[in-house]
């Protein structure tokens, strides 16, 4: 099915997703680290169809907030391959996280609470979340990995987070965590935090006689959002960085740990699209402004990071035009120096790589319905979220 009877049938703006392709980028993960475990980040992006699509690929899943971890149940995704996340976990959510597969603790003050929560003669499987000093990522924003972000446990405060959680008889240490950044394209500073990483499980060892089984890596797997860009290499990133944490364990005579790995992004990101309709063109300044039915509400990251993407109007051609949202912010651009000099309201516009970090950071600013999501698979598109109407917004007010 086409994009132009995608568009037709479902309206604009509208999220399409290629199941096929994420079903694909689910297997070659596993083929890729099949001695590790693959969790998919589901805030990049999250759906009861993605998770099913998921779990039947055989992928563990990341969650980060009790809405996440409700809709994981609701299409009963294994509890023991879901991983929870979170700076900042409230009461509730600690509740509704026990019993899953891993808890990463971030703060020492989650310690004592999950473990106040945890029934009588159970144990609760957790990881502590490290925080290496490796930055990296394609933005400030998304670089989690210093001590100056809000994640984790620095290096200083680790033997003391270990000591705590082993004085718990109610949780168990299953490993530990870190994450470096996000959009990262490179494989030299996830190879810098492996060594890290490995050295922290020989502290542990030596300081409390405790082998850990798994080491988790995190994710932040980059890629290609404009034809000359590339992602991260799988095939280098699987050679190398369990090669690293294999020969800096060997070298430190600590047992090799099971690698958990969690990419969102690079399952997800190159198999959507978001298709919007021209509804304006406007010329003024110098520039041609080509406005559409969306922008920032379905798509805040260029406003966020400057995030860039292949814009294209079928059909069109002609001189550098910029293509704007519908909101009102001058920040709401969406692509510059797009091609479509002749561009005309009605026509269909296509941006490309919009699988990650679209529909999950979505929001109803203005007032703005947010978009449907729309699934192909082997041609054949199917709506697997609706798009949300006037009548749902105005059911969250109570008046005045």
């Amino acid at each position: 099915m086409s994009f132009a009877e995608i568009a037709r049938r479902f309206g604009t703006p509208a999220y399409v997703v290629d199941e096929d392709a994420v079903r694909r980028r689910c297997r070659e993960y596993r083929a890729a680290l099949p001695s590790s475990t693959v969790a998919y980040a589901g805030k990049a992006f999250l759906t009861q169809a993605m998770a099913s699509w998921v779990a039947e690929e055989g992928l563990s899943l990341d969650v980060c907030s009790g809405g996440e971890l409700a809709l994981a149940r609701s299409v009963g995704f294994p509890l023991s391959r879901i991983i929870f996340h979170g700076n900042a976990k409230t009461p509730a959510e600690l509740r509704e996280a026990v019993g899953v597969g891993r808890v990463v603790i971030d703060n020492v003050a989650e310690i004592h609470r999950l473990a106040a929560l945890v029934p009588l003669d159970e144990r609760q499987d957790v990881y502590l979340r490290v925080t290496p000093g490796v930055e990296a990522g394609a933005h400030a924003a998304i670089r989690t990995g210093s001590e100056t972000q809000k994640f984790g446990i620095p290096l200083a405060e680790l033997p003391d987070a270990v000591a705590r959680v082993l004085s718990q008889p109610e949780l168990r240490l299953a490993g530990l965590h870190c994450h470096i950044g996000s959009q990262i394209t490179s494989v030299a500073p996830f190879e810098a935090a492996a060594r890290i990483m490995a050295d922290q499980l020989a502290m542990v060892r030596d300081r409390f006689a405790t082998t850990l089984p798994e080491l988790d890596l995190g994710g932040g797997h980059g890629v290609a959002y404009l034809p000359d860009d590339h992602g991260l290499d799988l095939g280098h990133f699987a050679a190398a960085v369990p090669k690293v944490v294999a020969e800096r364990c060997r070298a430190l005579g600590v047992p090799e740990p099971r690698l958990v790995f969690e990419p969102g992004r690079a399952i997800v990101a190159e198999a959507g699209v978001t298709l919007y309709r021209v509804i304006s063109v406007k010329r003024q300044g110098g520039r041609t402004f080509v406005a559409v039915d969306g922008g920032m509400s379905d798509n805040p990251r260029p406003a966020l990071y400057g995030a860039r993407y292949a814009v294209s109007v079928p059909g069109r051609s002609g001189g550098p035009v910029t293509v704007v949202g519908r909101h009102c912010e001058a920040g709401d651009v969406i692509a510059e120096d797009v091609p479509a000099g002749d561009a005309r309201p009605g026509d269909l516009v296509v941006v490309r790589v919009t699988g990650a970090y679209h529909h999950a950071m979505g929001s109803s600013y203005n007032l703005t319905c947010r978009p449907p999501v729309v699934a192909v698979r082997d041609g054949v598109a199917r709506l697997v979220v609706r798009r949300e109407e006037p009548l749902e917004l105005l059911r969250r007010e109570v008046g005045r």
